[in-house]
């Protein structure tokens, strides 16, 4: 009887600490990495090329 009093405490144990690291993560929006990871493949990440300074002559 008293296993099971004590996997039931440890379990509760276990509850309490994941939601308040759940709780510490939403606050300090470390949620949003994974977003922001995700999308870092989609940007541009090529420049346009600046105008040269020789340009052809017009006719």
């Amino acid at each position: 009887m008293n296993v099971i009093v004590l996997q039931v405490f440890v379990s509760l144990m276990l509850v309490v600490g994941s939601v308040l690291l759940y709780a510490f993560s939403v606050r300090h929006r470390d949620y949003e990495h994974a977003d922001r990871l995700s999308l870092i493949p989609l940007e541009d990440d090529t420049a346009r090329p600046a105008p040269s300074s020789e340009s052809k002559p017009r006719p």
